[in-house]
């Protein structure tokens, strides 16, 4: 992951994708501390291939350890 905040990324990846702030709640979507301290634990140096996936509209946000947030549209 980026030296940014896990949160700050998927927001970011979400507004290239065209995806204005106002037309989502994040903080109602998921845990983003939570969700950062999972991807955290299972960083690149361990064996798991972890990957969260969860829909922002029409938009499905990936979150792996060792890569960058990706969003594909659903």
């Amino acid at each position: 992951m980026s030296d940014r905040p896990l949160l700050l990324e998927i927001i970011t990846v979400l507004e290239e994708q065209g995806l204005d702030q106002d037309e989502y709640q994040l903080q109602r979507m998921i845990d983003a501390e939570a969700l950062e301290r999972l991807v955290d634990s299972t960083g690149p140096q361990t064996d798991t291939d972890l990957e969260i996936r969860y829909s922002v509209g029409e938009f499905c946000v990936v979150v792996t350890p060792s890569d960058e947030v990706t969003v594909k549209v659903s």
